[in-house]
């Protein structure tokens, strides 16, 4: 055998092996899929927006609403923020809306541009029965939907309660790598993922207060909502969506941040993290801040005194 046929061999059973490696991780992927389906149960109200299934969850009865907004990439919005608001529901009206992508809510292929965000929930919540004015509780990403609400529809919101939200400063110099995104999206499309130990286990399950079953479901939730889409359309618009944000200033309207010390994956060091939330709401009339010695997902580490501290703040307004 010549060398050039010698290669040739090498190199096709270098690719059946490939080949037949990723088919047997992606059979894996889908049998497993099946198993989980019991636990994909939708654990609030499906709504019809545009056409789509939108997941929104309710519980508790008070007079005031406090919609929860999930970060973004955030599998299981309903378990993640648990454990906050189920200390907060026997005195609020507690909503936590899935957007399009996340949770138990279709995935679409569509622009994310903050327009488009805004209206999916304003209408998923009225779909769902729930009416304005909104106490808006953001984390992270959903920081900029939170404020252009308030900018856009000011008399729907009457406060903004920050889990370490993001502000549109923040995006000026962030550096968004789509192509690994979309590299992640194929490998979660595949299964891939579940080949990484421990991948599942999101800040909620590992310090939240869910139950052994709750955790299953966000492990299901995870693996069939990971790097979605919508999820990879979202970050593509939101260097655009923070400057639309920003040029339009700063809503004045009651805001509490909770500031996390930017670890947890904001790509932030603690000092640069900090400062630029507080230099924003310095321009509001009515803003405060605190400063919480935690990860990012502040909510699933320092519930008990965010909780606390939500009620303070409300009952002073």
């Amino acid at each position: 055998m010549t060398k050039r046929k010698r290669f040739v061999t090498i190199a096709l059973t270098i690719i059946v092996l490939l080949v037949a490696v990723i088919a047997a991780i992606y059979i894996n992927h889908r049998i497993h899929l099946l198993q989980e389906a019991k636990y994909l149960e939708p654990l609030g109200t499906i709504v019809q927006v545009d056409g789509n299934r939108m997941s929104v969850y309710t519980e508790g009865e008070g007079e005031t609403t406090l919609v929860f907004m999930s970060g973004g990439g955030t599998s299981s919005p309903i378990l993640d923020f648990k454990s906050l608001y189920s200390r907060l529901s026997d005195q609020y009206r507690i909503a936590v809306v899935e957007k399009f992508g996340y949770g138990f809510s279709d995935v679409v292929d569509r622009k994310r541009d903050i327009d488009a965000i805004l209206e999916d929930t304003r209408a998923a919540l009225e779909l769902a029965g729930l009416q304005a004015p909104y106490v808006l509780c953001p984390h992270s990403m959903s920081g900029l939907e939170a404020l252009y609400w308030a900018q856009k529809y000011p008399d729907e919101v009457t406060a903004i309660i920050g889990l370490d939200m993001s502000v549109p400063p923040y995006y000026d110099g962030m550096e968004i790598n789509l192509p690994l995104m979309r590299v992640a999206s194929l490998a979660a499309e595949i299964g891939v993922t579940r080949l990484i130990p421990g991948i599942s286990e999101s800040d909620a399950i590992t310090h939240g207060t869910l139950t052994d079953a709750e955790k299953e479901i966000y492990r299901a939730v995870f693996y069939s909502r990971t790097s979605t889409v919508t999820m990879i359309n979202e970050c593509e618009a939101v260097k655009e969506n923070a400057k639309i944000v920003q040029d339009l200033g700063v809503p004045q309207v009651p805001m509490l941040l909770f500031i996390s010390d930017g670890s947890g994956g904001t790509g932030f060091d603690k000092e640069t993290w900090r400062r630029i939330p507080k230099e924003y709401i310095a321009q509001a009339d009515n803003a405060r801040y605190i400063e919480l010695d935690c990860p990012h997902y502040v909510h699933d580490y320092e519930y008990e005194s965010i909780s606390d501290y939500i009620i303070r703040f409300l009952s002073n307004q």
